[in-house]
């Protein structure tokens, strides 16, 4: 037999993420049946495959006889006894349990005892897919990711009853086809989607309770973040269907209510704005409008930096700014204060705010409770703003304005910062601005995931690099970024909001305090 030992594979709806899968598996050089309830689905499913196909040729990544071969590998057939003689069947059809069950008890049915039977579920529990049928030690999830012949990760599930044998099996066909397995115990969205789709909702959450906008929040994790695209977008691209089903199948085990799915995307799905597919979600898909921008700047602005060491020099590197006492601001159009600690920072806003002529910003980095009692502390808060750079070389600055900010002052904060070549995006006076509110929970998630022994670093980071497109894994972004200050800003978020999500994993906890990373 070939990749894995299996010689004929069997896949269970055409769906594009069914076709997907088929093509993979023929693309290895293996035969495949591919199996849909009736003669349009299984026209349907052939569009998929030649479609797929048919890119790939005109990319360049497959020659048109290489094309030919991957079709006439693939047999379409609506009978389900075609299937008989497979080594390994998976199913792709819809996420619903009570479908599931019925293909596998036909499964179960038709084909030989020795096979193999597979489940692609993204968010179900794959034990009980397996429970009610006669062969749950062969019973196995293998979640591909879209688009299957794209994507690299897929995530191998055994449950408690799954023999050793089969696992390993499938795995290794999974690395046979140039795919990267990741083996994993059954939990309900596995690895990437428990992760993902907690970001997801807390991202719905915070447009709904008026934080920030869409846009700058999906500009926030872009730009700021670093991500392939922000949260919005990408929920629209997956459908907000599919987004309320895994987060409903998560929150059903979990009982988080980081994963009770935000009643603003129950609402959109009610309403039937699905994102894409229906042309309207959260952005409306049949238009072209673009973001309104950062407020332009006529002239370089002067700026000054207020503090000392390391922070305040990188700042004013960035900016091209000046380190300055407080003494020296007169004149500036936009003063940042970026102290080593927030009492610091108090005396040094204090002290320049008597020296800034009207029409001045100033601008808070240091806070370590809510900006509005810096600024109040500097006798002039109406001039005041929050200020954060997520990435100290990055291209984002976030603006925090207080109940107190004056009228304007926040527009001219960002026409400055865009004039300095910042991409800037407004949120509330609240912990974490943007970026950090969504970051660390869900690098707080991993490490969890991490100390529970779910899954092993590697694991986690190939979850979210090679399935989600992100630019690193979180255990390596928590090194990279500090345990340290994940948990300081965890406690922010969590002192704020009493949300247990929030509160740093004991594991993070102990390696701050040990001063090691998590590798």
């Amino acid at each position: 037999m070939t990749s894995g030992s299996f010689s004929r594979v069997g896949v269970v709806g055409l769906g594009t993420m069914g076709a997907g899968i088929a093509e993979v598996v023929a693309r290895g050089g293996i035969a495949v049946v591919g199996v849909e309830i009736n003669a349009d689905a299984l026209e349907r499913g052939r569009g998929h495959l030649e479609s797929s196909t048919g890119r790939a040729v005109k990319r360049g990544r497959l020659t048109e006889d290489g094309r030919r071969e991957i079709l006439d590998r693939i047999a379409l057939s609506t009978d389900f006894a075609d299937l008989g003689e497979c080594d390994l069947v998976i199913e792709a059809v819809p996420e619903r349990l009570d479908l599931k069950r019925k293909v596998f008890a036909e499964l179960d049915r038709v084909c030989r005892a020795d096979a193999v039977l597979a489940t692609n579920t993204s968010s179900l529990s794959v034990t009980d897919i397996a429970a009610t049928t006669g062969r749950p030690d062969k019973i196995v999830g293998v979640h591909f990711f879209n688009p299957a012949p794209v994507m690299k990760l897929v995530e191998v599930i055994r449950t408690v009853c799954t023999e050793p044998g089969a696992v390993e099996r499938v795995a290794a066909l999974v690395a046979g086809l140039g795919k990267t397995p990741v083996t994993i115990g059954d939990r309900a969205g596995f690895v990437a989607n428990r992760l993902l789709f907690g970001y997801l909702n807390q991202a719905a959450g915070m447009l709904e309770s008026g934080h920030a906008t869409r846009d700058d929040i999906d500009t926030a994790m872009t730009a700021g973040a670093g991500l392939p695209m922000g949260p919005f977008t990408l929920m629209d691209l997956i459908g907000l269907d599919t987004c309320l089903e895994v987060l409903e199948a998560v929150h059903a085990e979990s009982r988080d209510r980081r994963h009770a799915p935000s009643p603003l995307l129950r609402e959109l799905v009610t309403a039937g704005l699905l994102g894409r597919k229906t042309g309207r979600g959260f952005y409306d898909h049949g238009t072209a409008g673009e973001p309104a921008g950062d407020a332009p700047a006529s002239a370089a602005p002067s700026v000054a930096v207020l503090g000392t060491g390391p922070r305040a020099d990188a700042l004013a590197a960035r900016l091209g700014a000046s380190v300055r006492t407080p003494a020296g601001v007169a004149g500036r159009d936009l003063v940042i204060e970026a102290a080593p600690d927030a009492a610091t920072a108090r005396a040094l806003l204090a002290e320049a705010a008597a020296n800034l002529e009207d029409g001045a910003v100033l601008a808070v980095t240091s806070a370590d409770g809510p900006i509005i009692e810096q600024a109040v502390a500097s006798g002039r808060p109406g001039d005041v703003v929050g200020l954060h750079l997520p990435e100290a070389d990055g291209d984002l600055a976030e603006i925090a304005p207080t109940v107190a900010t004056a009228p304007g002052v926040a527009d001219r904060a960002a026409a400055l910062l865009a004039a300095l070549g910042l991409t800037t995006v407004r949120c509330r006076d609240r912990a974490g601005f943007i970026v950090d509110a969504l970051r660390f929970p869900y690098l707080n998630d991993a490490a969890a995931m991490l100390g529970a022994g779910y899954a092993d670093a590697d694991a986690i980071d190939a979850a979210m690099t090679l399935g989600c497109g992100y630019p690193t894994g979180p255990i390596a972004d928590l090194d990279r970024l500090g345990p340290d200050r994940a948990v300081t800003v965890l406690r922010a978020l969590h002192a704020e909001t009493r949300e247990p999500a929030f509160a740093p994993t004991a594991l993070l906890v102990e390696h701050v305090t040990a001063g090691r990373p998590l590798r």
